[in-house]
Protein backbone atom coordinates (compact mmCIF):
# COMPACT_ATOMS: atom_id res chain seq x y z
CA UNK A 1 0.00 0.00 0.00
CA UNK A 2 1.16 3.52 -0.97
CA UNK A 3 2.26 6.17 1.48
CA UNK A 4 0.55 9.48 1.41
CA UNK A 5 1.58 12.60 2.38
CA UNK A 6 1.25 16.63 2.76
CA UNK A 7 3.32 19.28 3.73
CA UNK A 8 2.07 22.16 6.87
CA UNK A 9 3.40 25.19 5.97
CA UNK A 10 2.92 28.87 6.75
CA UNK A 11 3.42 31.65 4.15
CA UNK A 12 2.04 35.30 3.94
CA UNK A 13 0.91 36.05 -0.01
CA UNK A 14 3.02 39.40 -0.78
CA UNK A 15 0.82 40.13 -3.34
CA UNK A 16 -2.34 40.28 -1.56
CA UNK A 17 -0.54 42.45 0.97
CA UNK A 18 0.22 44.73 -1.05
CA UNK A 19 -3.31 44.92 -2.63
CA UNK A 20 -4.66 45.58 1.05
CA UNK A 21 -2.22 48.30 1.66
CA UNK A 22 -3.09 50.07 -1.77
CA UNK A 23 -6.75 49.42 -1.18
CA UNK A 24 -6.33 50.76 2.83
CA UNK A 25 -4.61 53.77 1.62
CA UNK A 26 -7.13 54.78 -0.48
CA UNK A 27 -10.00 54.51 2.17
CA UNK A 28 -7.48 56.50 4.57
CA UNK A 29 -7.27 58.98 1.56
CA UNK A 30 -11.04 59.52 1.69
CA UNK A 31 -11.50 59.43 5.35
CA UNK A 32 -12.09 62.69 7.52
CA UNK A 33 -10.55 62.00 10.52
CA UNK A 34 -6.89 61.47 8.53
CA UNK A 35 -7.52 64.92 6.62
CA UNK A 36 -4.04 66.31 6.81
CA UNK A 37 -2.26 63.97 8.60
CA UNK A 38 0.77 62.16 8.31
CA UNK A 39 0.23 58.53 7.79
CA UNK A 40 1.31 56.11 5.46
CA UNK A 41 2.04 52.36 5.09
CA UNK A 42 5.13 51.01 3.43
CA UNK A 43 5.74 47.38 2.43
CA UNK A 44 9.46 46.73 3.02
CA UNK A 45 10.74 43.27 2.06
CA UNK A 46 8.50 40.73 4.46
CA UNK A 47 7.75 44.07 7.17
CA UNK A 48 5.13 47.00 7.26
CA UNK A 49 5.95 50.09 8.16
CA UNK A 50 3.51 52.31 9.40
CA UNK A 51 3.59 55.44 10.31
CA UNK A 52 1.08 58.02 11.36
CA UNK A 53 0.51 61.42 13.81
CA UNK A 54 0.05 60.37 17.27
CA UNK A 55 -1.02 56.51 18.82
CA UNK A 56 -5.10 57.13 18.39
CA UNK A 57 -4.64 57.36 14.21
CA UNK A 58 -1.93 54.16 14.12
CA UNK A 59 -4.70 52.42 16.00
CA UNK A 60 -6.98 53.23 13.38
CA UNK A 61 -4.42 52.51 10.49
CA UNK A 62 -3.26 49.08 11.74
CA UNK A 63 -7.51 48.51 12.33
CA UNK A 64 -8.37 49.50 8.51
CA UNK A 65 -5.09 47.36 6.95
CA UNK A 66 -6.27 44.45 9.55
CA UNK A 67 -9.91 45.10 7.60
CA UNK A 68 -8.55 45.28 4.33
CA UNK A 69 -6.32 41.72 5.24
CA UNK A 70 -9.02 40.21 6.15
CA UNK A 71 -11.30 40.76 3.50
CA UNK A 72 -8.32 39.93 1.01
CA UNK A 73 -8.39 36.49 2.78
CA UNK A 74 -4.50 36.81 4.31
CA UNK A 75 -4.72 36.04 7.64
CA UNK A 76 -3.59 38.42 9.98
CA UNK A 77 -2.47 35.72 12.92
CA UNK A 78 0.99 36.12 10.81
CA UNK A 79 1.88 39.49 11.64
CA UNK A 80 4.21 40.72 14.91
CA UNK A 81 3.50 43.66 15.62
CA UNK A 82 6.70 45.89 16.97
CA UNK A 83 6.88 48.33 19.95
CA UNK A 84 5.63 51.46 19.10
CA UNK A 85 8.56 54.15 18.43
CA UNK A 86 8.41 57.75 18.03
CA UNK A 87 9.71 59.33 14.22
CA UNK A 88 11.26 62.54 12.57
CA UNK A 89 8.09 64.99 12.67
CA UNK A 90 6.76 64.62 15.30
CA UNK A 91 5.04 61.25 14.08
CA UNK A 92 5.06 57.34 15.11
CA UNK A 93 6.42 54.14 13.90
CA UNK A 94 5.48 50.69 14.15
CA UNK A 95 6.73 47.80 12.34
CA UNK A 96 4.96 44.73 11.56
CA UNK A 97 6.78 41.70 10.81
CA UNK A 98 4.91 39.28 7.97
CA UNK A 99 5.88 35.63 9.37
CA UNK A 100 6.94 33.48 6.51
CA UNK A 101 7.66 29.89 7.60
CA UNK A 102 7.61 27.15 10.86
CA UNK A 103 9.49 28.72 13.22
CA UNK A 104 11.83 25.75 15.21
CA UNK A 105 9.97 25.61 18.21
CA UNK A 106 6.41 26.23 17.06
CA UNK A 107 7.25 23.07 14.40
CA UNK A 108 8.01 21.22 17.86
CA UNK A 109 4.64 22.63 19.85
CA UNK A 110 2.96 20.98 16.67
CA UNK A 111 5.19 17.70 16.07
CA UNK A 112 4.32 16.79 20.09
CA UNK A 113 0.11 17.80 19.12
CA UNK A 114 0.74 14.61 16.43
CA UNK A 115 2.31 12.39 18.18
CA UNK A 116 0.14 13.19 21.18
CA UNK A 117 -2.98 12.48 18.81
CA UNK A 118 -2.43 8.38 18.62
CA UNK A 119 -2.79 8.71 15.27
CA UNK A 120 -0.72 6.49 13.01
CA UNK A 121 1.39 9.21 11.12
CA UNK A 122 5.10 10.44 11.10
CA UNK A 123 5.75 13.89 11.12
CA UNK A 124 9.56 15.65 10.38
CA UNK A 125 10.72 18.97 10.73
CA UNK A 126 11.67 20.35 7.28
CA UNK A 127 13.19 23.18 7.92
CA UNK A 128 10.59 25.79 7.93
CA UNK A 129 7.63 23.18 6.94
CA UNK A 130 6.47 19.93 8.54
CA UNK A 131 6.04 16.89 6.50
CA UNK A 132 3.12 14.34 7.37
CA UNK A 133 3.08 10.89 6.71
CA UNK A 134 1.13 7.80 6.98
CA UNK A 135 -0.70 5.13 4.98
CA UNK A 136 -4.15 6.26 5.58
CA UNK A 137 -5.85 9.36 4.23
CA UNK A 138 -8.77 9.34 6.73
CA UNK A 139 -5.68 9.97 9.50
CA UNK A 140 -3.97 12.69 7.16
CA UNK A 141 -6.90 14.53 7.34
CA UNK A 142 -7.38 13.66 10.96
CA UNK A 143 -5.03 15.06 11.79
CA UNK A 144 -5.32 18.23 9.44
CA UNK A 145 -8.61 18.77 11.61
CA UNK A 146 -6.91 18.25 15.00
CA UNK A 147 -4.22 21.46 13.95
CA UNK A 148 -6.69 23.61 12.02
CA UNK A 149 -8.60 23.24 15.82
CA UNK A 150 -5.26 23.70 18.30
CA UNK A 151 -4.88 27.47 19.07
CA UNK A 152 -1.55 28.09 17.49
CA UNK A 153 0.18 31.42 17.02
CA UNK A 154 0.60 31.36 12.85
CA UNK A 155 -1.88 30.64 10.46
CA UNK A 156 -1.27 27.31 8.88
CA UNK A 157 -1.66 25.80 5.01
CA UNK A 158 -1.64 21.99 4.16
CA UNK A 159 -0.49 21.61 0.86
CA UNK A 160 1.51 18.95 -1.57
CA UNK A 161 -1.30 16.23 -0.44
CA UNK A 162 -0.66 13.25 -2.05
Amino acid sequence: MADYSFDIVSKTDLQEVNNAITQAEREIATRFDFKGSKSAMTLEKEELVLVSDDDYKLKSLIDILESKLIKRGVSIKNMDFGKVEPASGGTVRQRVRLKQGIEQDVSKKINVLIRDSKLKVKSQIQGDQLRVTGKNKDDLQAVMKLLREANLPLDLQFTNYR
